[in-house]
């Protein structure tokens, strides 16, 4: 029954939707990593795509940019997180 109350408590209080979608997301990305069903380096590319998606939202709709970028800095953070907490090889960088 405290499980059902503490999702009423969630579900009532004024926390924002972005933000609960943000905390399952990073949630679902852990488990994965620790389940290695994710691997440092999907990580590392998922971080990269988020970053990417600056420079095009940048050029086409410059009122979503700061979104993009507080989505890369989130991203990155994450990355940083799962590579302290689970390690792992990283991607190799070809240049």
């Amino acid at each position: 029954m405290a499980a059902r109350e503490d999702w009423m408590m969630i579900e009532n209080s004024e926390v924002d939707s972005g933000e609960k979608a943000m905390i399952l997301l990073q949630s679902l990305i852990c488990y994965l990593r620790e389940k290695n069903v994710l691997s440092r380096a999907d990580i590392e590319e998922l971080r990269d795509r988020v970053e990417a998606r600056i420079a095009a939202t940048e050029k086409n709709l410059p009122c979503t940019a700061a979104l993009a970028a507080a989505a890369a800095t989130e991203m990155r953070e994450l990355d940083d997180y799962c590579g302290k907490t689970y390690g792992g090889k990283h991607r190799r960088r070809v240049n």
